[in-house]
């Protein structure tokens, strides 16, 4: 049996073109990675400029006063930043064990692969739809429905806006979960059964762990998001700066108007002058600084978990 020459197995070098192209390839991407950053320190250094008045004035203090006065210049922010973070994290915890649901649903072979890609594309789809579309539909029909059988008052509150927003967040955990839940080997998977493990023991035992850091990762970028949503949460939480700390209760923490901080950018930039406009633009710096920390956070957990 002949195996055939040897040389012809040779690897050619590459041509003089080729090492351009690709040495113009990486300059380029290297020249778009930098330009990425720089644009990234540039915004940040931009806002930071403008917020100087106010960081001065106020300090750390504007986290915890819950004042904001134009009339008198007296600013702070502690009811929009207990609002961003109550409401995403009320969000996540309605979105989470659903969009996981949906992921595992998805992902496995309870239907026929014609009616998966159909409901995987109708899944992906609910994150194309403008975020004003979610606030109107919480205006005309979410508040009403829930205004009939809980003490919500009128047509907004917390409880309206973090359900908008599970539902905003919710394509975004359940495409990047079955995307992990899919790059699991199935060797994995065919070990656990020939080891008599039951279907949902694989599931839960060997799948779900195997792609917790995609999962995570999912729901940080979600948290990311929640954070960030202006429209429809502004059209629905009441936009309230009122301390939430006067008078703490369940009842307030969920039925309550409230606050957020793009909600508050959204509802008083165009109108703002002098220390407001510093005032708001410190308000933006936070909120970049909450969502810096989660992607960090985000990035730390998927890091620490593939190493397992």
């Amino acid at each position: 049996m002949s195996f055939g020459d040897n040389s012809e197995r040779t690897i050619k070098p590459r041509s003089s073109k080729e090492r351009s192209l690709n040495l113009s390839f990486i300059a380029i991407s290297a020249f778009f990675a930098v330009s990425i950053g720089l644009i990234l320190l540039s915004v940040t250094l931009i806002v930071a400029q403008r917020a100087e008045p106010a960081i001065f004035r106020f300090g750390l203090e504007f986290l915890s006063n819950s004042n904001w006065n134009p009339v008198k210049d007296d600013y702070g922010v502690m009811p929009a930043v207990y609002g961003t973070i109550v409401s995403s994290l009320l969000a996540l915890a309605i979105a989470v064990p659903i969009g996981l649901g949906v992921s595992i649903f998805l992902s496995e072979d309870y239907l026929p692969n014609q009616i998966q890609r159909i409901l995987v594309f109708l899944v992906e789809l609910l994150a194309a739809i403008p975020s004003v579309v979610y606030g109107f539909w919480g205006l005309l029909v979410l508040s009403p429905f829930l205004n009939s059988f809980t003490p919500l008052r009128g047509l907004s509150g917390m409880l309206p806006a973090f359900l908008i927003l599970s539902v905003m967040v919710l394509p975004t955990i359940a495409a990047i979960s079955r995307d992990a839940l899919i790059n699991v080997p199935s060797e994995l998977r065919q070990a656990s059964y020939g080891l008599g493990a039951t279907r949902w023991e694989t599931i839960i035992l060997i799948i779900l762990p195997a792609a917790s850091s995609g999962i995570i990762g999912g729901v940080m970028l979600a948290l990311g998001r929640a954070l960030g949503e202006t429209m429809a949460v502004t059209m629905l939480i009441g936009n309230s700066n009122k301390n939430p700390f006067l008078d703490f209760s369940l009842s307030s923490l969920i039925f309550d108007p409230a606050n957020t901080i793009a909600s508050l950018l959204a509802n008083q930039f165009a109108e703002a002058s002098g220390l407001q406009v510093a005032a708001l633009m410190y308000a933006a710096l936070i909120l970049f600084a909450l969502t810096l920390v989660v992607n960090i956070l985000a990035q730390l957990l998927v890091s620490r978990l593939q190493k397992i």
